[in-house]
């Protein structure tokens, strides 16, 4: 099997279609949220617990090593470049459908932030849950579609490692 075979297997490009949709999915949101929409100025109230608001994230996921600037920009775009690369490494080894599934929806989300960081140099978050009770308050992080992508993808990966063809079972 040659190089071009490895990377773009039938799995490969299955894994490919799905980082693109996801990815697509994730830009045309903020895209419409931002520009259309101008969630900066309107924040929209959906639910007494959900919230469409505009928050600039200079981290990595859930805010983690915030690194405004240049520098910090463009090392975080290595990162989930390196990301992408070595994920798309496992997905040309994928040997079935959910597993393509997962690592695409991983690689998509991976991408669609990306994309924002070199469009803005911070990524766009947007989804706020938060619940309320009598004297008390509890806010969730706020996130984007590449979020969702993502953890839907880890939490597929982790079904199919306990529960999959391969898992080890227990005697």
């Amino acid at each position: 099997m040659n190089l071009k075979q490895y990377l773009f297997g039938p799995l490969t490009w299955y894994g490919l279609a799905v980082a693109v949709v996801a990815g697509l999915a994730d830009q045309g949101s903020k895209l419409y949220l931002l520009f259309i929409h101008d969630l900066d100025a309107n924040p929209v109230r959906l639910a007494p617990f959900l919230d469409f608001v505009l928050t600039r994230n200079y981290g990595i996921s859930y805010g983690l090593f915030q690194m405004p600037g240049e520098a910090g920009q463009w090392l975080l775009v290595g990162f989930k470049a390196a990301a992408v690369l070595l994920l798309w490494a496992w997905l040309a080894k994928a040997e079935n459908r959910f597993t393509a599934l997962a690592l695409g929806l991983i690689i998509g989300g991976a991408a669609g932030n990306t994309v924002d960081r070199l469009l803005h140099g911070w990524v766009v978050d947007f989804v706020f849950f938060h619940v309320s009770g009598a004297g008390w308050h509890f806010n969730w992080y706020v996130f984007n579609l590449a979020d969702v992508a993502i953890v839907a993808g880890v939490a597929g990966l982790l079904y199919e490692s306990f529960f999959g063809d391969h898992a080890v079972k227990a005697p």
